[in-house]
């Protein structure tokens, strides 16, 4: 008697049990085998820093349906007839013959399982720097549960008061916050010049700065040179400087390499970049193998290049298309990724879709613009919060290529406009009239993102000559002299200034004390406030009355990343 269609997945972390679902919800006959190498299935694995912080106490929490059923093989098996067999590892593919051996974690047994469809989803595993020590007690990942079960021993005993993160991207941000909540002294060590890299460097600093703000250390453009301990214990971080950071704990999160043994083993192409190589459809180069997740190469839908992307959200969405694919006949594509991300930094967040302007130039964009845009996320009455955002757009098309939000302000909402935006194509002038809901408790009656495309407008029309803090910075650093005109009131000025040589002239007063400017109309003037929509409203001014030479710096105060006078 013929059996069913077996569908056989490995991997039981995020894109295993979204594949193994939606093949069961695709054909309700089929046999589908769960298989995962791990104790536990279905961890949200993104939630690891929060559950570390304390925000939730019940580990469970982590495991568990939004109803709070733990999803474990009986969950898996009763609810949805799926086949879950947990401590389990795959030890060996054969494609030609359609078959995966395994082995018992706790009883040692051995055995032979065939397939008719098989979905690859074994993820990523940390990414170790290569320098002695890396084996002291002390040292760790934030990667898996049992990683999460031990930072949160840590943080509930309070014995450890300092200690080091590697790495300053998206986990190494959020677990210095679960660590610096718990009372621990904390210094992050990030190789590039920067916090994360997904954004502009002058973004990153913003984040910088309020990450110190918080009582962390952050020391940027320093690489690891070892790991130093006493009786096989971690007691300080050797930086290639010379420096030693005293620390009892040191955890390393300095990004994930594919998972991609079975794979490689078996023959299954492996990309370029290092993850399985797939289809539209997530099929490998044998197409009775799909592959999802941390483990795979994907495109990048702005460029059609081939790149990495363990996101945990991308994940569950291959998932349910290998699927649906596997239990069927390949009818749902998979388009790629704009690598869109975000992350909780204190009070802050900081997000990202698309391409930074950094990332434009190095690609080959040549002819791209950016502005920047400083503003609240509400009015003033409803208790708004900044948000700061840059725009990266093909300046001939006036396309959208990429942004990026930071701030203590609704970032989230912003980059997910912002992503709409990137993946329907659409270009400054789609944005500048968008009709998108509006009440006072939730957003501006010109929003941030709207906001954001009409600076973009006027500064393709060339009604805004702006220019960055950065090259601003470049002024100064040179020794040139621009006029610096602070448009804002008395009271602010007294509170926090630049300190660059600035002259202030509020801009209610501008127009009667305009003979206080340099009489020179083609002096450099650079004019700017608090976000720099009085700036531009000054440089109308001085345009009106004959200066040419007037610029905005783009932000005003609350995107300065450098230090102030006060």
């Amino acid at each position: 008697m013929k059996r069913n269609k077996r569908i056989v997945v490995i991997g039981g972390s995020a894109a295993g049990p979204k594949a193994a679902a939606k093949a069961r919800r695709t054909d309700s006959k089929a046999e589908v085998i769960l298989i995962q190498k791990d104790a536990e299935l279905s961890m949200a694995s993104c939630g690891y820093p929060y559950y570390v912080g304390g925000c939730f106490d019940d580990r469970n929490m982590l495991l568990s349906t939004p109803s709070g059923v733990t999803r474990d093989p009986a969950f898996y098996l009763n609810a949805k007839d799926i086949d879950a067999q947990t401590n389990t590892e795959v030890t060996k593919m054969d494609p030609d013959a359609h078959t995966i051996e395994y082995r018992s974690l706790l009883t040692g047994e051995t055995g032979v399982m065939e397939y008719d469809k098989l979905i690859i989803a074994t993820g990523a595993t940390p990414r170790m720097p290569p320098v002695p020590g890396t084996d002291l007690e002390g040292i760790t990942t934030l990667q898996s549960m049992r990683d999460a079960d031990y930072l949160r021993k840590v943080r509930d005993e309070g014995v450890i008061r300092k200690a080091v993160v590697v790495g300053g991207g998206l986990i190494g941000i959020e677990t210095c916050e679960a660590l610096h909540l718990a009372g621990i002294q904390i210094t992050v060590v990030e190789l590039l010049p920067q916090l994360l890299n997904f954004l502009d460097w002058q973004l990153a600093k913003l984040v910088e700065n309020h990450v110190k703000s918080k009582g962390a250390d952050v020391i940027t453009g320093r690489r690891v040179a070892a790991f130093l301990g006493e009786n096989g214990k971690l007691s300080a971080v050797k930086l290639d400087s010379g420096t030693e950071l005293p620390c009892e704990l040191a955890v390393i999160a300095v990004g994930v390499v594919p998972n991609v043994r079975l794979a490689r083993e078996a023959g299954l192409t492996i990309g370029a970049t290092g993850g399985i190589a797939v289809n539209e459809y997530l099929q490998t180069s044998d197409p009775d193998i799909y592959a999802v997740g941390d483990c795979i190469e994907t495109v990048n839908r702005i460029t059609g290049k081939k790149v990495l992307a363990p996101y945990g959200d991308l994940a569950n969405l291959q998932g349910r298309a290998a699927g649906e694919n596997a239990a069927s006949d390949n009818i749902i594509t998979f388009p790629g990724t704009i690598q869109t991300g975000i992350c909780k930094v204190f009070d802050y967040a900081a997000g990202s879709t698309g391409l930074s302007e950094h990332a434009a130039l190095s690609l080959g964009y040549k002819d791209i613009i950016s502005v920047v845009n400083a503003s609240p996320d509400k009015p003033g009455f409803m208790y708004g919060k900044l948000l700061v955002t840059k725009m990266v757009a093909d300046k001939k098309s006036g396309k959208i290529l990429g942004a990026q939000c930071v701030g203590p302000g609704n970032v989230s909402k912003q980059v997910a406009q912002w992503a709409i935006a990137i993946q329907g194509g659409l270009t400054v002038e789609d944005l500048v009239n968008s009709d998108l809901p509006y009440a006072p408790p939730f957003s501006l009656a010109i929003d941030h993102f709207i906001a954001t495309a009409h600076i973009m407008q006027n500064k393709i029309k060339g009604r805004l000559k702006g220019i960055s803090a950065i090259d601003v910075k470049k002024k100064l650093d040179n020794h040139e002299t621009p006029f610096f005109l602070d448009v804002r009131g008395a009271d602010e000025f007294e509170e926090t200034r630049l300190g660059i040589g600035e002259t202030l002239i509020p801009l209610g007063a501008l127009r009667k004390r305009i003979g206080e400017l340099p009489q020179d109309k083609e002096r450099e003037i650079i004019c700017y406030c608090k976000v720099s929509l009085r700036g531009y409203e000054a440089a109308l001014v001085l345009e009106a009355n004959g200066w040419k030479n007037v610029k905005v710096m783009e932000g005003g105060i609350m995107a300065w990343p450098y230090p102030k006078e006060k």
